[in-house]
């Protein structure tokens, strides 16, 4: 379970940075220690309904809901304790998050809606890397989170809830993920806001943006601009893009399993103006960046490719690093999406010669962080900043480039 802590110095962080944005960061020893709240927090007390959601142990998982700081409404966690149904997901042929929408309706809800509900929306830019622990010998991965949400309306910043999810599926792996909660129209302080319906906590093992599983295998997921992959290979079963990430936390126990589970699938990834790749890293310290790649721009990326196998690859940002792609407008000879921090990290662990100390690695996040008043796109907000321990499997976390702040996590 969580403990959170504020401490005057920055210890044991965890390094690689997974998923669209680059983010470590370490403290001045002169920091004010702050008290810390009961390291076994009690569900948060709410008069939200679930209306579509009768099942009493549902019902009990809903409303078991932790706010990890009390009353804030900006990170939550939950143990998701029934079952998700992965087997008939991975049968239902979901190619997009309409498609995905439409599953949780169906099979994890006890209601039909009569009226509009949240519909999933998916999106995502950020920085990643792994690296061994210098000091240790362990292996670690970092990552963070950057997504710019705003009003279109009237351009003001949305402020989300990060929700901790816990899972521990029946014949599955114990995992531990990350969900940006406005993907299902969720802004911060929701859960006792007095109206939001709380039904769609039911999506959340299918909403993880990043995670790690009890052998130490963790998978992130990164923007790329261009067309979405879409996979048509005769006799595969097509799978979502966080459909893909949810069945490796589940079933992959390394990096090379969780390949060869990807290639007995039809990749797709919805049907907006963008595509993504995967960033994986696992306790044996293998690692790898999965791509979806198409020279021809015009046409859908269909051809899966692994890049592994040389510490240039040990880091990933929002642009192809196939060669394949790299003189493409999306590639990384000519994309500016994410090049500085890409640059950035390049040269800072060519500098440490590949290995990091958890501060190391922490400095590192905090280099590539973005915001809060960075305007340059969607993707220019950290939301959270993580580093994954995969020898030990935990997971250090600050918010919003809270850097005297961190919440810990492990898979019990």
């Amino acid at each position: 379970m969580m403990k959170l802590t504020k401490s005057s110095t920055m210890k044991a962080m965890l390094a690689c940075m997974v998923l669209l944005s680059g983010l470590f960061a370490a403290c001045s020893d002169d920091e004010p220690t702050e008290v810390a709240p009961s390291p076994t927090p009690t569900p948060t007390p709410t008069n939200n309904s679930a209306a579509l959601i009768t099942d009493k142990d549902k019902l009990a998982m809903i409303y078991s809901l932790t706010d990890i700081e009390g009353n804030k409404g900006r990170i939550y966690e939950m143990t998701y304790n029934v079952d998700y149904k992965l087997d008939e997901a991975l049968n239902a042929g979901i190619y997009s998050t309409a498609t995905l929408t439409a599953f949780v309706m169906q099979n994890l809800m006890d209601k039909m809606p009569t009226s509009n509900v949240a519909e999933i929306s998916y999106d995502a830019g950020c920085s990643a890397f792994a690296c061994p622990d210098a000091s240790s010998g362990k292996y670690l991965m970092g990552r963070n989170f950057d997504f710019n949400h705003k009003n279109p309306n009237t351009n003001e910043r949305i402020m989300i809830p990060v929700i901790v999810v816990h899972t521990a599926p029946a014949g599955g792996k114990k995992s531990v993920s990350m969900v940006d909660g406005l993907f299902v129209k969720y802004t911060s302080g929701f859960y006792t806001d007095g109206k939001s319906d709380l039904s769609m906590l039911m999506a959340l093992p299918y909403l993880l943006l990043d995670g790690i599983n009890e052998d130490g295998f963790a998978v992130s997921v990164l923007k790329l601009d261009g067309l979405p992959t879409e996979q048509t290979a005769t006799g595969k079963k097509k799978i979502f893009t966080t459909l893909a990430m949810r069945m490796l936390l589940d079933r992959a126990s390394t990096v090379k399993e969780a390949i060869e589970m990807l290639k007995e699938y039809n990749m797709c990834m919805d049907t907006d103006p963008a595509s993504y790749h995967f960033f994986m890293a696992d306790a044996k310290g293998d690692y790898a960046i999965v791509e979806y790649t198409n020279p021809d721009v015009s046409q859908h990326p269909d051809n899966m490719e692994i890049l592994t196998g040389n510490d240039a690859l040990r880091f990933v940002t929002n642009f192809y690093v196939a060669p394949s792609m790299a003189d493409t407008p999306h590639g990384i000879n000519v994309s500016q999406h994410g090049k500085k921090r890409y640059d950035d990290m390049s040269e800072y662990l060519l500098q440490h010669k590949y290995k990091l100390t958890p501060t190391e690695a922490m400095d590192l996040l905090k280099m590539v962080a973005q915001g809060p008043d960075d305007n340059s796109g969607s993707t220019g907000f950290t939301q959270w900043s993580e580093v994954y321990d995969l020898s030990s499997k935990t997971i250090t976390m600050s918010i919003l480039r809270e850097w005297n702040t961190t919440f810990h996590f492990s898979i019990e």
